[in-house]
């Protein structure tokens, strides 16, 4: 499978894409650290959008570029996929609308707030030069954390302005709690980050195999059009390039856990591995399999103890810093 197989929809440009049957797609390349995509239903006198984005500057752009569909059907409810700061540290902007998640989104939602961030981007020395990396194009001062007002466990039916839109908890995968927006009448299916299409998925919670799940129970759907978390519009064929990378992961770190190899050293081989790839050695941000290595030997044993997240960053930093 080509990676060019994976963008039959609009081209990868920023900016308001329409997708047809009243869906658009909100897209940031190049789909890297923070530069998020959301989605917007438009149903009949009003508008449901999924997800915000890094920081308020860049969600104020967007909300602009809606306006010229939201002035007749405004947002009234807003679906945060997960609890990531870059879908849903714009929240405070999308005035008056519904804020749904999952149960334990709303809960992960205030474990990273924005003057966390900002701190991490104002550090001194390496700690803030490796976090500026990675997050320099944000500001994140100003931000108010703005939590969901309803929530829900598993699934949940959504009516707006005529337009049924269901919610499924997939998570725990990329983080604990993420959801796709899933819209039957316009085959279409908006995934938070449980897709990064053109890049690598990163793990932070796992297991694994609840991921791989997710992308079958996508595949199931009856759907055409895939919004992204990250990256170009696809269909089912993108959905089957991250499975089978997550697969790949979660087989190859099993074997060399069980036979005795550090998270570290498999991370590193496995990377080389990754690069030598045909249908993986094209995605970015190919140091995140130090993550995703991690989350497997956690899976597998759970008194494995991983580093810190700042320990996290540095050694995805030193991974992509090795040729491939």
């Amino acid at each position: 499978m080509t990676q060019s197989a994976r963008v039959p929809g609009p081209g990868y440009e920023h900016g308001l894409h329409e997708l047809g049957t009243g869906c658009f797609g909100y897209l940031q390349p190049d789909g890297s650290w923070g530069w998020s995509n959301a989605g917007l239903v438009v149903g009949d006198g009003a508008s449901l959008l999924v997800d915000t984005l890094f920081d308020l500057r860049l969600t104020a752009q967007m909300l602009d570029s809606m306006a010229v569909v939201t002035a007749k059907a405004p947002i009234v409810t807003l679906v945060n996929t997960h609890a990531n700061g870059d879908h849903c540290y714009g929240n405070q902007l999308v005035i008056g609308a519904e804020i749904i998640a999952s149960n334990a989104t709303a809960h992960e939602m205030s474990e990273v707030p924005p003057a966390m961030m900002a701190a991490l981007n104002r550090a001194p020395g390496e700690v803030g030069e490796l976090f500026r990396s990675f997050f320099g194009d944000f500001e994140f001062d100003g931000i108010e954390m703005v939590l969901p007002t309803r929530t829900f466990d598993h699934r949940l039916d959504v009516d707006v302005g005529g337009r049924h839109i269901e919610l499924i908890e997939v998570g725990p995968a990329h983080t604990r709690g993420d959801t796709i927006a899933y819209v039957p009448d316009a085959k279409t299916v908006f995934t938070g980050d449980i897709l990064f299409i053109g890049g690598t998925p990163i793990v932070w919670a796992g297991p694994l195999s609840n991921w791989v799940a997710a992308c079958d129970l996508m595949l199931g759907l009856d759907i055409d059009t895939v919004v992204p978390g990250h990256g170009p519009v696809t269909d089912k064929a993108g959905i089957e390039v991250v499975r089978d990378y997550l697969s790949f992961i979660d087989r190859e770190a099993t074997t060399r856990h069980d036979a005795g190899l550090e998270a570290w050293d498999t991370a590193r081989e496995l990377a080389r591995e990754v690069g030598a790839h045909h249908d993986f050695s094209g995605l970015g941000d190919f140091g995140r399999i130090a993550v995703n290595v991690e989350t497997v030997y956690r899976t597998l044993d759970p008194n494995h103890v991983t580093p810190d997240v700042i320990e996290q960053f540095r050694r995805m930093a030193t991974l992509e810093a090795v040729p491939r």
